[in-house]
């Protein structure tokens, strides 16, 4: 086929799916909007002509994916798919904003440049990633079709990462989970978070992505015949009791299932919730929707028994986010647990499209406030002009992403905070000057100090005093962005003050050293008081609270990771890997991919304390400020927050054969205390030839015994032979490994 021939079926193909957008559209019928959407993809053809993406398709249908996303997935209209079809413009090619404005008009102007990352310089130690994060948010307030483009724009991005290298789809993969996951869910799409989080693990750990979506359909395909048997009474009831609805299969993702094996440390076949029902029922009229979910719960325990502890009532008091149903866990046939989600059809369709569905149901006025209540501690995040990128984004995702709890005032008004929250936070999110003059606060009745943690239902009355001042330690006892930033804002004259000063007794404690003050000095120190950085190091010394006596010593100190000075790194793949720079993306560092060898040589990386990789684990590399390459475990938290904040910066990572040097881990393990247990335990390890003992600890108490055991291991295939020789001892029920290692 020629050239032209190809160009053309291409182009057909991108009409096809314009018409398609128009189609699945009930708001771009009108005549009006017709000519709207036709005139922004007529713009948009032109300018990325002859333009093609990595995976080689034409560009054009990137922004057309991406406005039928918009379009099937959040319910936008014709100014919403007009923004999504010309988010790229701007950012590839010759149009500017203003250009968009004259022919479309302002408010997909805003749209249009809230989606277009930030040009030209700025302070290279900010994180390009955070201010664009930053910037986006700013439109947002305003408009938030900016955030359901960009998900959405995110989401396409996911679906088509194949085409990318693979340090860029580490770096798409950890942005997505850090940042974009959880703001889809704050959005209350709940679709869109569940496929984002599983594409995110699937890029990022691609082994236990495929292991555990193949468990899940053999899963699924044993038990599907569970879940009919199951539905059936349940389907005759309600239909006895006249409902109308609809009973459906709810498949777990991927990473609701990786999350839950990381966090309760279990394997797959102990999860018990895997299978799940979702009935979706049309409201009988009169009645209130509230009402019948409860009547369905009350009809489903006439047949099976709930589980009491797992009950979660989100009809009376709906989430922050909109999201509203009923869920309940029910013994069902062969002693298999099924959850049960109980949505009316408007809860249903909240629940798929989020915010973007409320304004279907102009007549619920309390979920469109709590949106505005959302953007509004947006505002507050956003106020903060001196705030570092970084220390940004950790605001924002702790504030904003996290969970909720509801806390009570003595009135009985409801204020809700971030898990964590203290009765300091609360005094802020009261008022700034209730925070300033708070001494203390009495919690259900009892007096509790400022750094008290609150619970949710707690009832709180907040005390204060007027002779009371905001004190600088008082930053230790808040969580939320709005406290830390009105405590950090009472003393920031007064700081800068005192950082100046830190600043200058340190340049006088090294010039009697003759050295002066430079990035690896200061990244030593830092190290060494576990400081985040520069201006909090000279905060403390001008405050005193750090003296300069031993800085010779601190200085001096070569010790690091005694594992990690008889490894080399060899770089491969020099060519596969281009830094694109030029109007779209950031650059790469020009090393991209690092395989760690047996082969000795000098330090070149550190093995990051924070989750002890070992050979065999997914690992990523971090390039320091130094050039030094830091090596972490994919799935560590700091990864994570890395690769959303300084993709720029990682390197992808693999390990060659290691059979000559040994690593530390650890595993904890319990099962029925035995006479004789210790020594069969003890018996494995000392046969394995390829695991040496350290320590080993062992509790026992009420006939159960819980240990500890320290290693010496070459790689995890060893590790793993060795978890399951132990595992097959009789009376020993969990072994696992301890990914944080303290000292033992």
């Amino acid at each position: 086929m020629s050239t032209d021939s190809v160009i053309l079926q291409e182009e057909q193909e991108a009409r096809h799916q314009l018409d398609e957008i128009i189609r699945i559209c009930p708001r771009c019928q009108s005549p009006d909007d017709y000519r709207l959407v036709m005139k922004a993809y007529e713009i948009a053809m032109d300018a990325h002509k002859g333009v093609r993406r990595k995976s080689g398709e034409l560009y054009i249908l990137h922004p057309l994916a991406v406005a039928r996303i918009v379009a099937e997935e959040i319910g936008l209209g014709a100014t919403g798919i007009c923004a999504a079809i010309l988010h790229d413009v701007v950012e590839d090619t010759d149009y500017t904003v203003d250009d968009i404005q004259t022919i479309f008009g302002e408010k997909i102007a805003a749209i249009v440049d809230g989606l277009t990352k930030l040009e030209g310089a700025f302070d290279q130690t900010q994180s390009r990633q955070a201010e664009n994060f930053r910037k986006l948010l700013l439109t947002m307030v305003e408009d938030v079709r900016v955030i359901l483009i960009k998900l959405a724009d995110r989401l396409h991005n996911m679906r088509t990462l194949d085409s990318m290298p693979e340090h860029k789809k580490l770096k798409i993969a950890g942005e997505t989970l850090f940042i974009y996951a959880p703001l889809a869910h704050r959005l209350g799409l709940y679709s869109m978070k569940s496929e984002l989080e599983d594409l995110s693990l699937k890029y990022e750990h691609p082994t236990i992505y495929k292991d555990i979506s193949d468990k899940l359909k053999e899963y699924q395909i044993r038990n599907d015949h569970l879940l009919t048997r199951f539905a059936l009474p349940i389907i005759d009831r309600l239909k006895n009791e006249g409902y109308e609805f609809d009973i459906k299969g709810r498949p777990k993702s991927v990473f609701s299932i990786w999350n839950k094996m990381q966090k309760k440390q279990i394997p797959f076949d102990e999860i018990y919730d895997l299978l799940a029902l979702r009935i979706v029922f049309k409201p009988k009229m009169v009645i209130p929707e509230k009402t019948q979910c409860w009547s369905i719960y009350s009809v489903i325990t006439d047949i099976y028994k709930p589980k009491p502890d797992r009950l979660r009532d989100w009809v009376s008091v709906p989430k922050a986010n909109g999201y509203e149903a009923l869920h309940a866990t029910f013994m069902g046939p062969d002693g298999k647990w099924v959850e049960i989600q109980i949505r009316s059809e408007r809860m249903d369709e909240i629940a798929e499209r989020g915010f973007a569905a409320h304004w279907k149901y102009k007549g619920n006025q309390d979920k469109e406030s709590e949106l505005d209540n959302w953007l509004k501690r947006i505002r507050e995040v956003l106020e903060n002009p001196d705030s570092d990128s970084l220390e940004f984004l950790d605001d924002f995702k702790l504030n904003l992403f996290s969970a909720e709890m509801m806390i009570f005032t003595p009135k009985g008004d409801v204020k809700i905070l971030p898990k964590g929250a203290t009765t300091l936070d609360l005094a802020f999110e009261i008022h700034t000057n209730i925070g300033y003059k708070c001494i203390g606060a009495k919690v259900n009745y009892k007096l509790v100090p400022l750094s008290h943690e609150l619970k949710s239902g707690d009832q709180v009355e907040i005390l204060t005093s007027e002779k009371q001042a905001p004190k600088y330690e008082w930053l230790n006892y808040v969580t939320t962005a709005k406290a830390k930033t009105r405590i950090k804002e009472a003393f920031k004259k007064e700081r800068k003050i005192i950082v100046h000063r830190g600043e200058k007794m340190l340049q006088e404690s090294l010039n009697q050293k003759k050295l002066t003050i430079n990035a690896k000095i200061l990244k030593k120190l830092q190290n060494f008081y576990n400081l985040p950085n520069k201006e909090e190091l000279y905060f403390k010394i001008g405050k005193s609270v750090i003296r300069l006596d031993n800085l010779q010593k601190i200085l001096s100190d070569k010790t690091s990771n005694k594992w990690v000075r008889y490894w080399r790194l060899s770089f491969g793949n020099k060519d596969a890997q281009k830094n694109n720079t030029g109007k779209k993306g950031e650059g790469t560092s020009k090393l991209t991919q690092m395989v760690v060898s047996d082969e000795m040589d000098e330090e070149q990386y550190l093995i990051a304390p924070c989750c002890n990789p070992i050979p065999g684990d997914d690992v990523v590399g971090y390039i320091e400020d130094g050039g030094k390459l830091i090596l972490h475990s994919r799935k560590c938290p700091m990864a994570i927050r890395l690769m959303s904040s300084h993709g720029n910066r990682i390197v992808s990572a693999s390990w060659e054969s290691h059979k000559i040097l040994s690593f530390l881990a650890v595993i904890n393990l319990s099962g029925i205390d035995q006479i004789g247990i210790v020594s069969k335990i003890t018996k494995v390890i000392s046969d394995d030839q390829n695991v040496n003992m350290r320590s080993i600890h062992f509790d026992s108490h009420d006939g159960i015994f819980e240990g500890i055991i320290y290693l010496y291991i070459h790689n995890t295939e060893d590790l793993n032979n060795l978890i399951f020789n132990i595992s097959k001892i009789k009376g020993v029920y969990n072994v696992t490994r301890q990914e944080r290692i303290t000292s033992g």
